[in-house]
């Protein structure tokens, strides 16, 4: 019995020492935690406790123009917190607040009255002049802080790609928004020891973090370049009573966007914050973020695409009898009455859309698609920008002749400007494929080399840039032409859809062109006018115009030489369009050639109602006419 009793004292004693062992050990383990493991977050805590913050937001890094030009900077300014606990005469801190700041005495003192909430931000953005008002009234419970407000001393010039910043320093479009990182820095606290109701303790510890400000960018956009793209666009915006129109300069050497816009546009320093639908829809960077369908300015592709395999020579004829039968469709040219025979040139000049049916007919499906993969069509280019799309591009699986035939001159297919133009540029240039840049520079660090791989050979691109020179000399671009410089490009005019089928009336007329400085292709310029609506809308006569003027202020703006060469551009005699209605429109077309005129028919009729210019209007010889039938 006696031996029982001992083992059972044994066995409870064990039981105890085990239990109070693994007591210890919790709380061991709970300390250990606490002390290491989460000691730091606790410290915070505790010091959030006793501590009261207020930030200093960094100063956002300065963008510049290629010229270092300021394009966006800040301009320190001040945030005005209010702490209800602290504040002893509640009514006259009020009125004092309301007054300098402009602000209504009832919202201020109900927020001084508040006994739920211990900070209040009563304003930012408050300019230094008026913060100095406040510390002078020496306010008790009124605190400033740093903040920056952004400010653009070139107004609306390149409005579209800097974008806009919030209140708080957070980039919410464009550039800013694309390196708001780097651009936006660190920000820094003061912090004050407080009492648990937050009062300052007298004469506690205050703790300084500085802000880091953000880095700078300089960019490839050059201020006097995009100035002027944002002034011609807005100038053929009103003429033709667009939808919109909009333009973008690319640098062929360097793939650097040079200047990029579409009218209407707002001055940066007058944000219309109040019209929300105005603010973000006007700040939209359109030739980034949309697609288009490219219309006769894609038939450079298919030319690049058939020169550089081998189907066709400068030596081919083909017949344009006004229409291509594919698989049993009829696909029109834009002149329904044919360019008869004509020699590849002449239907480069001419825009014929059979030449380019046959183009992308001989190349077929797999060989065009492998080119068009390859020119980067149907994929985003990689520019340093939010919202580019990737184009539109038919699955090749499901591409039919007719199909294949309505890409080759710029139909059934859909591509971004930006991707568009650097590709084209390459085709024209050295025949290398580059990433488009905004951004050269941040901070300190030049960005590395943005070439991609080379698509054509420099023979083909040569020969391709002589063909489209013919283009604007001789051809439909003759409006894109500048006494005593080289340019080159293609016309387009593209049918507008809505919801699947053909929009009546609504255009998108286009130009892309390009500038050569001494034989070098210096510049391309892409801009496109959407739904005009003066009853014209040939890319010939809507928007090359425009891209001309660009090149003309470019040159003028650079201080390019004058070449002789060029001197009359596509010849300085002048002509009266003559008396073509109720002609027949081969009558009207032999009436306008022998005056020296470049004929274009819009309708299928066989007789002319009207033309434009209008009868006795003097052009340049060579400038197009658009018979109406």
């Amino acid at each position: 019995m006696r031996l029982y009793t001992v083992t059972s004292e044994k066995r409870r004693l064990s039981a105890f020492f085990a239990v109070a062992m693994a007591i210890v050990m919790v709380l061991s383990g709970r300390l250990i935690w606490l002390q290491i493991l989460t000691g730091q977050v606790l410290k915070v805590r505790a010091a959030e406790q006793w501590y009261r913050d207020l930030p200093l937001m960094a100063e956002r890094g300065t963008i510049y123009d290629t010229n270092g030009l300021v394009l966006a900077t800040s301009t320190m300014t001040y945030s005005v917190y209010l702490r209800p606990v602290a504040v002893k005469d509640k009514a006259g801190t009020a009125r004092t607040i309301a007054n300098i700041l402009g602000l209504s005495y009832e919202t201020i003192l109900k927020k001084a009255q508040s006994s739920t909430v211990s900070e209040w931000l009563i304003k930012m953005q408050v300019d230094k002049p008026t913060a100095l008002q406040l510390i002078a009234a020496n306010l008790d419970g009124v605190y400033l802080s740093q903040t920056y407000q952004r400010t653009y001393p070139l107004g609306g010039v390149g409005a579209q790609v800097l974008g806009i910043v919030s209140v708080d320093n957070y980039g919410q479009e464009g550039l800013e928004a694309y390196y708001d990182t780097t651009l936006r820095g660190m920000d820094g606290r003061i912090a004050t020891e407080s009492d648990l109701r937050g009062v300052k303790v007298q004469d506690g510890l205050e703790y300084y973090i500085p802000s880091v400000a953000g880095k700078s960018l300089q960019l490839n956009l050059d201020a006097g370049i995009q100035n002027i793209v944002q002034n011609v666009i807005s100038k053929a915006y009103t003429e033709h009573n667009a939808k919109t129109v909009a333009a973008l300069v690319y640098d062929i050497t360097t793939g650097g966007v040079v200047a990029s816009a579409s009218a209407p546009y707002y001055d940066l320093n007058e944000q219309p914050r109040d019209d929300v639908i105005k603010l973000l829809t006007q700040i939209k960077n359109s030739p980034i973020i949309n697609v288009l369908e490219p219309g006769s300015t894609f038939k450079i592709i298919t030319l690049a695409a058939a020169l550089e395999e081998g189907v066709v020579s400068l030596d081919d004829h083909f017949v344009c009898s006004g229409s291509r039968t594919i698989a049993g469709e009829r696909i029109k040219c834009w002149k329904t009455k044919g360019h008869g025979t004509q020699t590849l040139a002449e239907g480069v000049n001419n825009s014929c859309n059979c030449v380019f049916m046959d183009l992308a007919l001989r190349l077929g499906v797999e060989r065009y698609y492998h080119y068009l993969e390859n020119f980067g069509i149907g994929i985003k280019s990689g520019v340093d920008f939010y919202g580019e799309p990737a184009g539109i591009l038919l699955n090749k699986d499901r591409v039919r002749d007719v199909d294949l035939a309505r890409i080759g001159f710029g139909q059934a297919i859909a591509v971004s400007p930006i991707q568009f133009i650097a590709t084209v540029s390459a085709l024209v240039g050295d025949g290398v494929l580059r990433t488009p840049r905004f951004v050269n520079q941040i901070g300190d660090t030049v960005l590395d080399s943005n070439v991609k791989q080379r698509i054509i050979s420099e023979q083909t691109s040569t020969t391709l840039s002589q063909l489209l020179y013919g283009v604007v000399s001789q051809g439909s671009g003759k409006k894109a032409a500048v006494p005593g410089y080289q340019i080159g490009g293609k016309t387009g005019t593209a049918q507008k859809y809505a919801d699947g089928h053909i929009a009546a009336g609504k255009y998108v007329s286009s130009f892309l062109g390009y500038l050569s400085i001494q034989g070098v292709p210096r510049y391309a310029c892409y801009l496109y006018v959407d739904e005009p609506s003066n009853g014209v809308y040939y890319g010939s006569i809507v928007a090359a115009p425009y891209v001309g003027e660009i090149f003309r202020q470019i040159a003028a703006y650079k201080k390019f030489p004058f070449d002789m060469q060029y001197e009359n551009g596509t010849g300085e005699v002048m002509v009266n369009v003559p008396k073509v209605k109720d002609l027949t429109v081969e009558e009207a077309t032999a009436v306008l050639l022998k005056a020296g005129l470049f004929v274009e028919v819009d309708g299928d009729g066989s007789m002319v109602t009207g033309s434009f210019p209008v009868v006795d209007t003097t052009i340049k010889k060579g400038e197009p006419v658009v018979l109406f039938t």
